[in-house]
């Protein structure tokens, strides 16, 4: 693509680009050269399953990588054990190294859904962070000020709020910066969370005498709820790694003033296409359902193929507009479940990761067992060692029985 061509592909969903006229030059220069830009993305390995609320940034990457820049992630194996206070109101608690190989080895794995991974350099920033001395670390220390640091948005409010502030957090934005420093990054990648993080890796590659990053935020994405950022934590969010069917049925839940961004922000449809959407729902010649649809079978398909797109399509139709039951309902048997409580099946199902999550989808009434909504997270339903039809939410079927 020529320079127009690449600058109009990289705006596309971007929050911020500081600053555009260096990217511009940095652009120019590589056509001229044909030497790629190096493009860094840093995942600190906390939460191994990607949702989408992830792949806005990594599908970013992915525009750079398909213009024929150089795709750097970088795993902060390193920075994991400090842990990144970005947006936090009190001090996180650091990773240790077993949960840290775990998760980045997941990262791996999934990354391969958004990006070529053929031509996508992996690296661990425990390389070149681990070997740095003491002496190594007061020296960039000297490089950033306290009020730079307190300039930060959360440090700044737990500052004021009397919260506490621990050193080692301090170093944390410095320890990202140096990875740019290492890698002699042309461009970094981040949420809008990360501008300050990403900021301080211009300042300290000038203090090494390299030509500062161009640092580019895309926006957060906002979960299946249309209010808090998506997060397995709030139970709002689409993995990528889901079933296909729950994948689509749970992006067919999101609201309707949702739609355009998520298929601007997680969709690579062409912009001509989405704008055509727009319209249409403005001028009532497509039905918000049908746009729906279309944004639901367009992600399904992209990490799941076609044919698991069409089928689960198929299923919520049937099940969702016919009030049908799924033609398949995958069975299971539970150990030891005649004497669980409802609360412990919930889990034992898969339909949530933990008894706190599964407690608040059962009092909210989200728990039927043979068509009967129990709401009691201590009832035993399979007491009697029969086989029941679960229905957890809108999308979850199990037949379950105790083993």
């Amino acid at each position: 693509m020529n320079l127009s061509e690449q600058l109009s592909t990289i705006r596309r969903g971007t929050a911020e680009i500081v600053v555009e006229s260096e990217l511009r030059a940095k652009l120019e220069r590589s056509l001229k050269t044909g030497v790629p830009l190096k493009v860094k993305l840093g995942l600190d390995p906390t939460a191994p399953d990607l949702h989408l609320g992830h792949t806005v940034v990594l599908q970013k990457l992915r525009d750079f990588q398909v213009l024929g820049h150089q795709a750097i992630i970088v795993i902060g194996d390193f920075t994991g054990m400090i842990g990144d206070p970005s947006g936090r109101s009190e001090t996180r608690k650091p990773l240790t190294w077993e949960e840290i190989r775990v998760n980045a080895e997941t990262y791996r794995a999934q990354l391969g859904k958004i990006l070529d991974m053929s031509r996508t350099s992996v690296e661990f920033n425990s390389t070149w962070l681990g070997p740095l001395t003491f002496e190594n670390i007061i020296r960039e220390t000297a490089n950033l000020t306290v009020a730079q640091m307190l300039q930060r948005d959360d440090f700044a409010a737990r500052y004021a709020s009397g919260r506490p502030i621990s050193l080692h957090e301090f170093l944390y934005p410095i320890a990202q910066a140096y990875d740019s420093v290492a890698l002699q990054a042309d461009v970094e990648l981040g949420g809008t969370d990360q501008t300050f993080n990403l900021l301080v890796g211009r300042d300290l590659q000038r203090a090494h005498g390299q030509e500062p990053q161009v640092a580019l935020t895309v926006p957060i994405l906002e979960g299946l709820d249309g209010a808090q950022k998506m997060s397995k934590t709030l139970g709002n969010y689409v993995g990528i790694t889901e079933h296909p069917g729950d994948m689509y049925g749970k992006l067919m839940s999101i609201p309707d003033s949702l739609m355009l961004r998520y298929l601007t922000l997680v969709t690579r449809l062409p912009e001509d296409e989405i704008r055509e959407i727009a319209q249409g729902l403005s001028a009532g010649r497509i039905h918000p359902m049908e746009a729906k649809k279309r944004l639901a079978r367009t992600v399904t398909t992209q990490y799941h193929g076609e044919a698991a797109a069409r089928e689960a399509e198929a299923t919520f139709v049937r099940v969702f507009h016919d009030r049908q039951e799924p033609e398949k309902i995958d069975e299971m048997y539970i150990p030891g479940g005649a004497k669980l409580r409802l609360v412990e099946i919930v889990v034992a199902t898969g339909y949530v990761s933990s008894k706190s999550e599964a407690r608040r989808k059962i009092l909210e009434g989200a728990v039927d067992v043979d068509d009967a909504t129990l709401t009691d997270p201590n009832a035993i339903p399979l007491s009697d060692g029969r086989r029941r039809l679960f229905r957890m939410g809108k999308r979850f079927w199990r037949w379950v029985q105790p083993a």
